[in-house]
């Protein structure tokens, strides 16, 4: 059976600790030499499609970029269709789609490995690049405390997943309404050895904590909401007076795009203290293990 990385909890502790690995190696094997990777997009994406692309050129691979109006799942074809489709040209399949259900059947039928890049559930890549920096900067992640202030999406679900996993403490602060539920509270604590604790206020949140992150406040698909988010998140952007908070030291991180004087100031995001940069520019090397380590590289 293909090994498929749909979400974080996809992989082990240890399984994320020989990803995290395989990130640091300059010598990865060339695992899809002479073999095409089709990639995905339903959503468009600027640091998704670079990293991908050029991980699996990396990696001996041919990646062939496909709009998601192209395939049109459950428009022009089914989505088993188009993966049992694809899987014979390929080697390797990823996604960046609306609906996690979509990788989720894709992965079902699939006779090689497929990638979540994107879903309205998880965003793994992105946490595997997100804790790979704050390794980088603040060494083992270990009974450390990171804080999430902003809404409770894809992005924040897949980072408490794998700060759980590394055995790190994970602060939620998320207005009413947008925040995790108890029941998601409840799994996350069971995942690994670090815990979650929703703190509602942002100042609580970043108590004591080393990493600092946030999201915008309205992802694709949700423009509608836009007001009404922006009313809802007014006390819960990043500041140099909330950061002020945190333990000395303390990053800042975003997943991008930014927005500079909503979620973020521009005193934070372009700050010293700012691993916004070193994050984008991880997720070539994440994309390159999660890669390498569904091919099989251990």
């Amino acid at each position: 059976m293909p090994r498929h990385l749909l979400t974080i909890p996809d992989l082990s502790a240890a399984e994320l600790r020989t990803v995290l690995s395989l990130a640091q190696r300059a010598d990865l094997p060339r695992v899809l030499d002479g073999r095409g990777a089709a990639l995905i997009f339903e959503k468009p994406s600027n640091r998704t499609r670079h990293s991908m692309e050029m991980a699996v050129v990396q990696l001996g691979g041919h990646p062939v970029y496909t709009r998601g109006e192209e395939v049109g799942f459950d428009r022009r074809e089914p989505v088993e269709d188009v993966t049992r489709v694809m899987a014979g040209y390929h080697g390797l399949l990823a996604a960046r789609v609306f609906s996690h259900g979509v990788v989720e059947r894709m992965a079902a039928v699939s006779a090689v490995p497929v990638i979540n890049m994107l879903s309205d559930w998880a965003h793994p890549l992105q946490a595997l690049a997100d804790v790979l920096t704050m390794e980088q900067v603040h060494g083992d992640l270990r009974g450390r405390v990171v804080a999430w202030v902003g809404d409770y999406n894809n992005v924040a679900r897949s980072l408490a997943e794998a700060c759980v996993l590394l055995g790190a403490d994970v602060a939620l602060a998320c207005p009413n309404g947008y925040g995790a539920s108890a029941g998601e509270l409840e799994r996350l604590n069971l995942l690994g050895a670090g815990a979650v604790v929703d703190r509602r206020r942002p100042i609580d949140a970043v108590d004591g904590a080393i990493a600092v992150h946030t999201d915008t406040w309205t992802s694709m698909g949700q423009e509608a909401e836009k007001a009404e988010r922006e009313r809802a998140f007014e006390s819960y952007a990043v500041t140099a007076e909330l950061m002020a908070h945190a333990a000395g030291g303390a990053g800042f991180y975003h997943c991008m795009p930014a927005y500079r004087g909503v979620e973020v100031s521009a005193e934070v995001m372009d700050g010293a203290h700012s691993h916004a940069i070193a994050q984008a520019h991880n997720r070539l090397h994440a994309a390159r293990a999660a890669i390498a380590f569904v091919m099989g590289e251990r």
